[in-house]
């Protein structure tokens, strides 16, 4: 899979792959939650967001629900996994949550425990903030960081976002604007 270079359209149809110089972020697809079930089975993953892991089946439900897309018109949910490209295995996710009113996204990222620690989560960050940016799509985008996640806070502003003062559910809002 080569690099996606062409702008980044908001449509209804999902999210175009995209790829890094390690990963192919693959659209989500409901035949990964086996898969992706083992790669998010570590409870530590849930430190700071909550919850815990979910089944394959629940994965599955899950996966299905947000590939069919928001119910609103003005919001779209994009969901990619990633593959670890010349290793035939999933590492991880990001998502974005872009609104077409305004021209936001909201983005999140969680690479499994198993693949913690080789970059990846920064490279797909960098990777999905450039992907979404590429066009006139998205303008503004904004990741939610609980103030202790010092992993994540690297993340963020190794993808261009800055921290601002504005906190919601517990976390810190982290922004970028490209104009």
């Amino acid at each position: 899979m080569t690099k996606n270079n062409g702008p980044t359209p908001v449509s209804a149809e999902g999210p175009a792959p995209f790829s890094t110089a390690r990963l192919d972020a693959l659209p989500l697809d409901v035949a990964y939650a086996d898969e992706m079930a083992s790669v998010l089975a570590d409870p530590v993953l849930h430190t700071f967001t909550g919850g815990a892991p979910e089944d394959a089946d629940a994965l599955r439900t899950r996966y299905a629900r947000q590939s069919a897309g928001s119910p609103d018109p003005a919001e779209r949910w994009w969901n990619w996994v990633l593959a670890v490209r010349g290793e035939d295995r999933l590492a991880g996710y990001v998502q974005a949550t872009v609104n077409v009113t305004d021209a936001q996204a909201e983005i999140a990222w969680v690479i499994g425990s198993g693949w913690q620690g080789r970059g990846y989560a920064k490279e797909a960050a960098v990777g999905l903030v450039a992907h979404l940016l590429d066009g006139e799509a998205v303008r503004t985008v904004v990741a939610h960081i609980h103030p202790d996640h010092a992993a994540s806070t690297a993340v963020a502003a190794a993808a261009g976002l800055v921290r601002t003062e504005e906190w919601e559910d517990g976390e810190v809002r982290w922004r970028l604007d490209a104009g």
